[in-house]
């Protein structure tokens, strides 16, 4: 009995899934790879490879050297089939990049975000002025910009049109995705910031190659991507991976959730800061931004012994809570990555193993890699930006059809 078109509309794009995932991944391979590594026939990937080629997606990139008979093609990606635009909405700033299908960023826009101006439209004007600016610099043609991913602070939840809990910000089931694309006339994808920058560490960062592991964020807030099996764990409703409101100090320091002794009251950028204003007494003069502050601090350690003392406590406060991680997720690898992470660098490192080695079941963490995450900081929007490559990917290729209304409201 024929096979119906449906099913080979299907058995069609998984075929082409299997082969751009192969050439995502790798630099440029062969015919004969493709074969190797998806496990299809070469008839099959002939033909599919001729078709990707025919649709912009793939290129030829030159010739191996020959070893006898005729020298076999080796392919890759186009990275101009289109471009891709990552968000990272923080609590002081929101930066969007544009990337090209090779994930290379090829035009930047910051914006500096007021304290208390968390605002639902300002955020959203904000960042469509952001997109607006990077599709100008990079000369890009609206068309050609396949979608959007955001990574937000809080939690997203999973529903037909997708709502954002920011409880930071005063957010209760926001619609950001369709506040954005109503806009910008573009698909908008939406996850949790700790989660795109944990999904960039794993493709292209410190955690690729491991299937086990967890990825911390620490700036502001405090946040984990969680991965088992290689799978990002997301929880019943979508909210796993709130690390920073674990308990870590009973009836310890008020954090900004309202809850008494959240770990993020003792490592998050603000906790931290305050309690280096109030140890000092006044006598550090600090900034407005939380960053330019943090980075004053670890300046001052060389001569302030309540710098060194607030760093060391930070610093054993992330261990105990790393270990905890280590007892309950088993993983084989632990990438602590964002801005705050990134300031306090390799001097950490070296204390935080040390904690973990003594908190931790000495088997467990005798067997789990702790890292410092390596994609800087364009992670959280490099990570938004593989929301849509994903889709893209996992469709073989097809770009995904717009169902909101296109309104030019607020353009220009």
């Amino acid at each position: 009995m024929p096979r119906s078109s449906s099913t080979v509309r299907d058995l069609r794009r998984s075929n082409r899934a299997a082969v751009l995932r192969a050439l995502f991944f790798d630099a440029a391979v062969s015919r004969t790879d493709l074969q190797r590594y998806t496990g299809l026939s070469g008839a099959t990937v002939t033909n599919v490879v001729a078709d990707l080629i025919q649709d912009g997606l793939v290129v030829e990139a030159g010739l191996i050297a020959p070893d006898g008979g005729r020298p076999p093609a080796l392919l890759k990606i186009d990275p101009a089939f289109g471009y891709f635009a990552g968000v990272e909405v923080g609590e002081t700033r929101i930066k969007v990049d544009l990337f090209d299908l090779a994930m290379e960023a090829v035009a930047v826009s910051v914006t500096a975000l007021k304290p208390h101006h968390h605002e639902p439209d300002t955020v959203t004007d904000l960042v469509v002025a952001g997109f607006d600016a990077v599709v100008a610099e990079a000369g890009v043609a609206p068309g050609r910009i396949v979608g959007m991913g955001v990574g937000v602070p809080g939690v997203v939840e999973e529903v037909d049109d997708v709502r954002v809990h920011a409880q930071a910000f005063g957010w209760q089931s926001v619609p950001l995705a369709s506040m954005l694309s109503t806009r910008l006339g573009v698909q908008v994808r939406i996850d949790n910031g700790a989660k795109t920058l944990g999904q960039a560490e794993m493709w292209f960062g410190a955690g690729r190659g491991a299937r086990h592991a967890a990825v911390v964020l620490l700036g502001t807030g405090i946040g984990a991507a969680i991965f088992a099996d290689g799978v990002l764990y997301r929880g019943a409703a979508s909210s796993a991976g709130e690390w920073g409101h674990t308990n870590l100090v009973v009836d310890g320091r008020r954090c900004r959730c309202g809850a008494a002794g959240c770990l993020e009251a003792y490592v998050g950028a603000w906790a931290i800061v305050e309690r280096w204003q109030k140890l000092s007494r006044g006598a550090a003069r600090t900034p407005l931004d939380e960053e330019s502050a943090l980075e004053q601090m670890l300046a001052a350690q060389g001569r302030s012994k309540t710098a060194r003392r607030v760093v060391d406590e930070t610093v054993h406060y992330l261990g105990v809570a790393i270990a905890s991680l280590v007892n309950l997720l088993n993983p084989e690898r632990i990438v602590i990555g964002g801005w705050a992470a990134l300031l306090l660098g390799e001097q950490m490192l070296a204390r935080v193993r040390e904690v973990v080695a003594g908190q931790a079941l000495t088997y467990t963490a005798g067997n789990v890699e702790i890292k410092l995450a390596q994609l800087g900081a364009d992670a959280t929007a490099l990570g938004a930006a593989t929301l849509v490559v994903e889709e893209l990917l996992a469709r073989g290729g097809q770009r995904a059809v717009i169902s909101q209304p296109v309104s030019g409201s607020g353009r220009g």
